[in-house]
């Protein structure tokens, strides 16, 4: 039995709908899976911070595929202690590539190297997952896309090897029902690195309408981050934007088509995908 927690995020979804059929799978989530869960699968509804809840979550459970996302909580230890306590003989996590960058010293990969560190030493056999900046990310956005053509944000000339959350989903199916990955970790990126503006220009092709960009400076970037998330979020969020205009984020690895066996997929080939998210709405309902 495979335990996939984050079932229904971003790159969850995309692990459950990957696995190969004929494995046994329980998909956790805190507010529980919605639509067809497939035969084989089953749906649970557990939370870190409910023990007991936990506990079922894991019974029976070989691998665990382990999403965390509240920096500087303690979710990864809870789940790891009940992990061991139930039996299970490896976890794969999902964490991120900035931990590997020694400038790096921000609330949100101090938390991801703190967790790291708890999964290494916990008892249990486990495989980390870096990813890069998730493509996916460029929805935020699409309101202003749709109802503006204009895309906002923070150093447009900066470049990141941002990755397909596809990619690392395919990556975690690998590692979770193939053997060969225990003590293992696979930094992931995407197959060039892309700018703000780049990204901007191949939406707009995929699109086709022109869209503008309009370059935020760090005080309006800050306080769109402090609308979305707490403030110590939004500051390690501002330190990373900062560390990707000085080119911490433009290294392109292979590691996707070493992990999978497929090569990375480019940013406009997730456009196209997500197409749908961005369309503009007719010039006349436009403000």
């Amino acid at each position: 039995m495979i335990l996939v927690t984050g079932a229904t995020g971003t790159v969850g979804r995309e692990v459950v709908r990957r696995l190969p059929g004929g494995v046994r799978a329980r998909l956790m989530s805190r507010s529980g899976v919605t639509g067809g869960v497939r035969p084989g699968h089953e749906a649970v509804t557990a939370d870190y911070g409910d023990a007991g809840s936990l506990g079922r979550a894991l019974a029976g459970v070989r691998t665990a595929f382990l999403v965390t996302g509240r920096p500087g909580g303690d979710d990864d230890a809870r789940f790891l202690r009940a992990a061991r306590a139930a039996g299970v003989e490896r976890v794969v996590k999902l964490s991120a590539a900035a931990v590997l960058d020694p400038g790096a010293d921000d609330l949100i990969t101090r938390w991801q190297r703190a967790n790291e560190e708890l999964l290494r030493g916990c008892g249990t056999a486990w495989t980390l997952l870096r990813p890069r900046a998730f493509m996916s990310n460029t929805l935020s956005w699409a309101a202003s896309v749709r109802a503006e053509g204009v895309v906002r944000a923070l150093y447009g000339a900066s470049a990141n090897a941002c990755v397909d959350p596809g990619d690392v989903a395919e990556a975690a199916v690998r590692t979770l029902t193939e053997d060969g990955h225990a003590g293992r970790a696979y930094t992931l990126t995407g197959p060039a690195a892309v700018t703000p503006v780049e990204q901007t220009e191949q939406l707009g092709e995929v699109l086709g309408v022109p869209l503008r960009f309009e370059e935020l400076g760090p005080e309006r970037a800050l306080a769109a981050l402090r609308a979305r998330h707490p403030e110590p979020v939004a500051r390690a969020l501002l330190a990373s934007a900062l560390r990707q205009r000085d080119g911490a984020k433009a290294e392109v690895v292979e590691t996707v088509r070493a992990v999978t066996g497929l090569p990375a997929r480019p940013f406009r080939v997730w456009a196209e995908e997500h197409r749908g998210a961005f369309v503009p709405e007719p010039a006349g309902r436009r403000r």
